[in-house]
């Protein structure tokens, strides 16, 4: 049986793999273009120089010492937590860490003080979108956009901490 894991983000290598791995398995899966690896990159490095420990964290899942997910609670402008860039790889699933991950993300929130949680994610999303749903997200807006190279719904998910 495999050994799980999650732990901070914080090696060497974690934020270069979390850019990475996104560009691969969306592309693989979605057919989306490196915009959205760019995207990735952004948040990925404004979380690195600007984020407040107190307030921001995020997660790597790993199977037997290897990075295999990741999930990242940020502040927003309005001062909810918002929940980005949660991905688990082809080898990663199968083993709830999915789940593990949106559940860190919030008992952070939760301990942090925040209120309510946030999120933006696109149709096609089908697995996380379930694992949201299965902690109390509810549907708040959606809309039409192309972007990363496909016509997509955006859309926007909060819960109440």
């Amino acid at each position: 049986m495999p050994t799980t894991n999650i732990r901070l983000l914080g090696q060497p290598g974690d934020l270069g793999w979390v850019v990475q791995a996104h560009g691969e398995q969306y592309a693989r899966e979605f057919g989306w273009d490196q915009t959205f690896e760019a995207l990735v990159a952004r948040i990925a490095a404004d979380y690195a120089n600007h984020h407040d420990p107190a307030l921001e964290a995020a997660w790597i899942a790993e199977v037997d010492g290897r990075r295999v997910g990741c999930v990242f609670c940020v502040r927003t402008d309005t001062g909810d937590a918002q929940l980005r860039i949660l991905l688990v790889t082809e080898e990663g699933r199968g083993h709830g860490l999915g789940g593990r991950l949106v559940d860190e993300c919030l008992a952070f929130a939760r301990g942090a003080g925040y209120q309510r949680m946030v999120l933006w994610t696109n149709d096609p999303l089908a697995a996380a979108r379930h694992l949201y749903l299965a902690r109390g997200f509810i549907l708040t807006d959606e809309e039409s956009h192309t972007s990363f190279g496909a016509d997509l719904l955006g859309q926007y998910y909060a819960v109440d901490l």
